[in-house]
C-alpha cells in the first residue's frame, strides 16, 4: 500500500522545520493542545479545543505537524501544531454534509505556543499544510472556526482560504485547492 502522504518540505521558514509527531511527542502535543485552549477561554473563546493524545492518536492516518525550532538555550521545542485528516470524521460531516470529502484533507487543532504568538506561524503552518505535504488524491485542504473569532477568520482569508459558509451552529466552513 502506498503512503497516503509524502512530506516534500521539511521547513516552514528558515527557522523552524515541521516534523510528524510520534507517541513520544504526546506531552509536548497536549501541553500545547492545552496551552492554547486555556488561552481561547481567557479571550472569551467557546471553542473546542482539547488536550487528547489519546484521542487524536486513534485518528486514521491522521498527520501532525510539530513546529521546532532552536530556542536561545539551544534545546529543541514545540512552536506549533496541526492535524491533518485525510478523511472526514463525524465533525466535519456535520458541518460539510455526507458527501463529496474524497477529494479533501480536514485541517483541525492549528495551535501556536504562545511565546511564539504574533510572529505568523499560523500562515507558516497553513502555507506548509498547502505547499509542504502532499496527499494521495487529495486536491483541496477544509477547515472551519466559530464565525465570531475575528482572527482566525482574517488569517484564514489572508491565506486565500475561501469561505464557503457560516452554518446555523455558529461556524464558518473555509476551503483551498493546492
Amino acid at each position: 500500500m502506498a503512503e497516503p502522504f509524502v512530506i516534500t518540505n521539511t521547513h516552514l521558514n528558515q527557522e523552524i522545520t515541521a516534523a510528524m509527531a510520534v507517541h513520544d511527542d504526546h506531552e509536548a502535543v497536549n501541553g500545547l493542545l492545552l496551552q492554547t485552549a486555556t488561552w481561547l477561554k481567557s479571550i472569551g473563546s467557546t471553542s473546542g479545543m482539547r488536550s487528547s493524545w489519546e484521542k487524536i492518536s486513534m485518528i486514521l492516518l491522521a498527520v501532525f505537524l510539530a513546529g521546532k525550532c532552536l530556542s536561545s538555550d539551544r534545546m529543541m521545542i514545540n512552536v506549533g501544531v496541526v492535524i491533518l485528516q485525510p478523511r472526514a470524521n463525524a465533525w466535519d460531516r456535520k458541518l460539510w454534509g455526507e458527501d463529496g470529502h474524497e477529494s479533501s484533507v480536514y485541517l483541525h487543532r492549528l495551535a501556536i505556543h504562545r511565546d511564539y504568538a504574533g510572529q505568523d506561524l499560523g500562515s507558516d503552518i497553513l502555507q506548509w499544510a498547502l505547499t509542504g505535504i502532499q496527499f494521495a488524491g487529495k486536491d483541496r485542504i477544509r477547515l472551519d472556526c466559530i464565525a465570531g473569532h475575528e482572527k482566525l477568520n482574517a488569517l484564514y482569508l489572508r491565506n486565500g482560504f475561501t469561505l464557503i459558509e457560516t452554518t446555523p451552529n455558529g461556524f464558518n466552513t473555509y476551503e483551498r485547492l493546492v
